[in-house]
């Protein structure tokens, strides 16, 4: 059992159920390759993230839609035997989210989503939860929900001081980068190139180029992690590397997530920058262990475990 902390989490998000097909290798644009099976699992950023701050002992409520269907009352289900407090999760008429998923094997994905439910979490209904997001210790979000809804949580948290960790996936143009603020932004390197235009593996050269983007953006700390390489952390500090753990991957489906519902919770514990990433960084190694976005995120004492070793 994950010890209970005092880290209140709320997490705005996507709950999907995923169908996973196993390929040798991913297929390239208008090639179809076959797969040796198909698997059905609960998924969805949203909903990954909140388990994985919740197997780490947060108190988590998460804010969000499910179809009417039975893979909504499925997930409901699961999500109360996971301890995540569903009482901000609302049933509306129509299908569940979904996501098709193609793991080579390697590890290595590519990922279809379909919102469903998930498109009917609006600021609006948003803001009827607003006072669970102003008490919380830190506010989670990530962009498979309606993009207003997402910025009307950072603006209600903003209002009460609450820290906000953005995982701003999938990437959205529409960003109103520098109208709000983000305590912690959490990126890949793909994704960071995306957003900042530049390569992350050159950061450490271009170090205020960097930093006066996360002025503009009105970011104040950037994380990016790079797979097996270090993950970075730039902030006005500076530069930091902190080193990963080392596994043979299975799956990487919901290794990011992981990370952020891991590091989210050490955020509202109080815990250092630097010990939160550490935290997340072995976490999110440990969650590429088994197959699907939520089966192998790892409990807080297998984690503490793993950094023991």
């Amino acid at each position: 059992m994950a010890r209970i902390s005092a880290a209140s989490v709320v997490v705005v998000g996507s709950m999907n159920v995923d169908l996973i097909a196993a390929v040798k290798r991913l297929p390239a644009a208008g090639e179809t390759v076959s797969a040796s099976s198909l698997e059905k699992r609960f998924g969805g950023k949203g909903a990954n993230q909140a388990l994985a701050a919740a197997r780490h002992g947060a108190q988590v409520t998460l804010i969000g839609c499910l179809g009417d269907d039975p893979d909504g009352r499925d997930y409901r289900n699961h999500l109360r035997r996971e301890g995540i407090n569903c009482s901000s999760v609302n049933t509306v008429k129509g299908g569940t989210g979904n996501a098709f998923i193609a793991v080579d094997a390697k590890g290595e994905n590519q990922i279809i989503v379909i919102a469903g439910a998930n498109a009917a979490l609006t600021a609006p209904a948003l803001k009827m939860q607003r006072s669970r997001i102003e008490v919380a210790k830190a506010l989670l979000v990530q962009l498979e929900v309606p993009l207003e809804t997402v910025v009307e949580a950072i603006k209600l948290a903003n209002g009460r001081e609450v820290p906000v960790v953005l995982n701003p996936s999938p990437l959205q143009p529409d960003f109103p980068w520098g109208e709000v603020s983000v305590s912690v932004l959490i990126v890949n390197s793909g994704e960071a190139k995306q957003l900042f235009e530049a390569e992350a593996d050159d950061l450490a050269d271009r170090v205020d180029e960097w930093k006066n983007w996360l002025i503009q953006k009105k970011i104040r700390t950037l994380i990016i992690t790079r797979g097996e390489k270090s993950t970075l952390v730039l902030n006005e500090s500076g530069l930091k590397k902190v080193a990963t753990h080392k596994v043979k991957a299975v799956d990487t489906v919901g290794a990011g997530d992981t990370f952020a519902g891991v590091f989210t919770t050490h955020l509202a514990e109080g815990n250092t920058l630097m010990e939160c990433v550490r935290w997340a960084n072995v976490a999110g190694a440990l969650a590429t262990l088994k197959v699907g976005a939520q089966e192998g995120i790892p409990h807080r004492g297998d984690v503490q475990s793993a950094m023991n070793a």
